[in-house]
Order: C-alpha cells, then sequence, then structure tokens
C-alpha cells in the first residue's frame, strides 16, 4: 500500500510510547518524515522507565528523558514542543488510575487537534504496552474520529521480524532510513548497556533487536470498523 495515499490528510499525529525508545522502534521513520515535511507530531512518553536498572543508584528516569530528548533531535522533532512525559511508575501503568491518564490525553488530543493515535499492538507480550493499547481503543470509543494505528515491539521480536496481525485491522509498512533510525536507536544508550554500569542484571537490548527494527520496515496495523 502507497505510504503517502495511506496517510494523506493526516495532518497531525499522536504517538503513545510505552517507554523511552518505543516511539524510534516503532515509528521512527514515520516521526522523522513528518517533522521534516513540517507536519505535527507529538509523543507522549507514559512512564518513567524505572524498571530497567531498579538496582541502580543512578537517576534512571532523568537518564531515561535525556535520551528520549536527543533521540527525537536526531528524527527532526523539538523535544520542548514535541513530547510529553507522563512519569507513570515503569511495569506498572495498568496499576495507575486509567480515568486520569485518559484526560490528560484527551486535553492533549483536543489541544494538538490530532487526527491520527498510534500506540503499541494489544499483542505485544509487556504490561505496560497492553495497558497502552487499551488506552488507545478508549481514547478513539471518546473520540470516533480519530484513526488508530498499533505497531508491534515484543511481538515483532517474538515473531522474528514477523508480527501477528491486530484482529479488525489492516496492514501496512512504511520504508525506513536505516542510517538515520540506527542514529535515534543508540541514542537511547542505557538500553544498550553503555550508561548505567552498577545494575549488572538491568534491562539490554537482546543481540539483534535494534538491528531488526532499525532496518526496518516498520509494521502498522490500523483498526477499521
Amino acid at each position: 500500500m502507497d505510504r503517502e495515499n495511506h496517510l494523506s490528510g493526516a495532518a497531525s499525529l499522536l504517538v503513545l510510547a510505552p517507554h523511552a525508545d518505543d516511539e524510534v522502534l516503532g515509528c521512527g521513520a514515520l516521526l522523522a518524515d513528518w517533522w521534516r515535511s513540517g507536519k505535527q507530531a507529538h509523543v507522549v512518553c507514559l512512564t518513567d522507565g524505572g524498571a530497567s536498572h531498579p538496582r541502580s543508584a543512578e537517576d534512571v528516569t532523568l537518564i531515561r528523558t535525556r535520551e528520549l530528548a536527543s533521540a527525537i533531535e536526531i528524527l527532526g522533532g523539538d523535544p520542548r514542543r514535541d513530547v510529553t512525559c507522563l512519569g507513570y511508575p515503569d511495569a506498572a501503568l495498568h496499576e495507575v488510575p486509567l480515568r486520569a491518564v485518559l484526560s490528560r490525553l484527551e486535553d492533549l488530543i483536543d489541544r494538538l487537534g490530532c487526527r491520527v493515535l498510534i500506540a503499541p499492538s494489544p499483542l505485544d507480550p509487556h504490561c505496560d504496552h497492553v495497558t497502552t493499547a487499551s488506552l488507545a481503543g478508549q481514547l478513539v470509543s471518546r473520540r470516533p474520529r480519530l484513526r488508530l494505528l498499533y505497531y508491534p515491539i515484543w511481538s515483532r521480536w517474538a515473531g522474528g521480524g514477523e508480527a501477528p496481525p491486530v484482529p479488525g485491522s489492516r496492514r501496512f509498512t512504511y520504508p525506513v532510513d536505516t542510517a538515520l533510525k540506527q542514529r535515534a536507536i543508540e541514542a537511547h544508550a542505557s538500553q544498550h548497556g553503555r550508561v548505567i554500569r552498577d545494575d549488572p542484571d538491568g534491562f539490554t537490548m537482546p543481540d539483534g533487536f535494534a538491528r531488526m527494527f532499525a532496518e526496518g520496515p516498520e509494521i502498522f496495523d490500523e483498526r477499521i470498523g
């Protein structure tokens, strides 16, 4: 499916990222093209990312916020304008009163005039991804004129580069600038094991993980009906 025709008329995007790095892994090429063309795109990072290295004495949440800003700049966005960090607890988004989260997201959607909402696949085997996908579904129920696209992260990794389609959706792919996307992924250096040294059991992207997403293409499932 032709990418320009498929997304034509979609002037404003809102990307929901459960964690800092999901935005570039799932949507980096799309975001870069959007900002390059002068269109509006906004990234909401829902959690503080602190669970990636829970035993570290470092300020993990601050590190990850700075990495997110660097990645957005590489993709061509302005982190002061194009990013909102909600700071909910990592790996515990499902424990947050969802009504409050929905209210904050609805305010953003209305203020920015968003027409397309992009969220992680509900089939991703991670609690924060599942909760974020559920929030997206509820937002579209409240704002039925929104288009909803899902991007797979952990379900794609589990499938060796493929991902099970979200039921009730149609799939399209989006080509990537591999060099640019690789730079943006590398900006999340703490997730590559290059920053935090005092938590040997902390999260590190598996071998081949970053390369798979950098080489693309990006996968989107648009909800229909």
